[in-house]
């Protein structure tokens, strides 16, 4: 079974580093709650808001070594009531698990984003 993993984490720059730093603990905190080999994911989508070019985040997956996991990046809209500088993510894990055991992470300023789930 295909099942989606979502999560968002925000910066406060748009710097290479802090985009990288703050997506791999976003990556490292999904990996934690779900417990999932990345031989188990089937492909991560990252979307980022259009103040943040200074980095792909998918980078940030192939420097934890996540280079076998098929990776696409892509800017959202610019929409004046989105939450700016805000990276989000979406990894399709093949689990036995069902959709609501699946812990979806969302750090920073993103909490507001599922404030019903974020933890």
């Amino acid at each position: 079974m295909l099942r989606g993993i979502r999560g968002a984490t925000t910066v406060t720059s748009n710097s290479r580093t802090e985009i990288l730093d703050c997506v791999s603990e976003l990556l490292h905190a999904i990996k934690e709650a779900n417990s999932f080999q990345t031989e188990d994911v089937g492909a991560i989508i990252f979307s980022s808001t259009p103040d943040l070019d200074a980095a792909f985040p998918a980078a940030a997956a192939r420097s934890m070594g996540w280079t076998d996991i098929p990776l696409f990046g892509t800017q959202e809209i610019d929409n004046q009531d989105g939450l700016p500088r805000c990276i989000r993510v979406l990894i399709l894990w093949n689990t036995d698990l069902s959709q609501n055991n699946i812990r979806h992470v969302y750090l920073g300023d993103a909490v507001v984003l599922r404030q019903d789930i974020a933890k």
